[in-house]
């Protein structure tokens, strides 16, 4: 590429050419996250971490929590015709272009319901929702912060020929300190922690529909 000359790279005449050059960016599709629980209880500390991860979104991108308190135990006699609130979970997940999963360490792994929820939308075979899709995990509660949770959730992942963030990994130890009495995320450090593993998601989910595109 040749050079400007000087007078013309210095000409008032010059200056918009370049400018319109200098900002114009293509338009980015907004990158859309859902994101489910793996607690029940009103004042869970992973429900607050949830909620919270909505305000933390990096631009050009949205989360959108999908309850899954109503879905049934399941049943692979169902699984051609589910139940409304499978029908409506499952497709929240094909629609979206990332999965975010918060949840507790309950005896060492994971909440029965929440792996329920996966089963469902992951049936039935050859029809799973999560199939290729990149995913986060945030975890709150315990001595080690949900981390035992979160490595099984990840053998999970290799079954769902699902994407991980393996960095960072956000684990809420005494989450009672972290959060003020309204539930509001008062602990900056674990704010920025949060950022940055949502920044890494939507990054990832950039990249795959880069990939699927090509």
């Amino acid at each position: 590429m040749c050079p400007l000359p000087y007078q013309l790279l210095f000409s008032e005449s010059w200056w918009p050419v370049i400018y319109q050059r200098t900002i114009h960016f293509p338009s980015m599709n907004e990158v859309r996250i859902t994101g489910f629980g793996g607690s029940l209880r009103r004042g869970s500390y992973n429900r607050m971490l949830l909620n919270s991860a909505k305000s933390l979104m990096p631009e050009g991108s949205r989360l959108e929590i999908a309850e899954i308190s109503a879905i049934p135990l399941f049943n692979q006699d169902l699984e051609a015709n589910p139940p409304e609130p499978v029908r409506v979970f499952k497709k929240s997940i094909k629609d979206a272009d990332g999965v975010l999963i918060v949840t507790p360490e309950y005896n060492y792994s994971i909440p029965g319901f929440l792996k329920n929820a996966i089963d469902w939308a992951s049936r039935p075979y050859g029809d799973s929702a999560f199939e290729g899709k990149p995913v986060a995990m945030m975890s709150a509660g315990g001595r080690l912060g949900g981390a035992r949770a979160q490595y099984h959730l990840r053998q999970v992942f290799v079954f769902l020929n699902m994407k991980p963030v393996n960095l960072p990994e956000v684990f809420v130890m005494n989450p009672q300190t972290v959060f003020d009495g309204e539930g509001r995320l008062k602990d900056e450090r674990v704010r920025e922690n949060i950022s940055e593993l949502l920044s890494a998601l939507v990054s990832k989910c950039r990249e795959n529909g880069a990939m699927r595109k090509d």
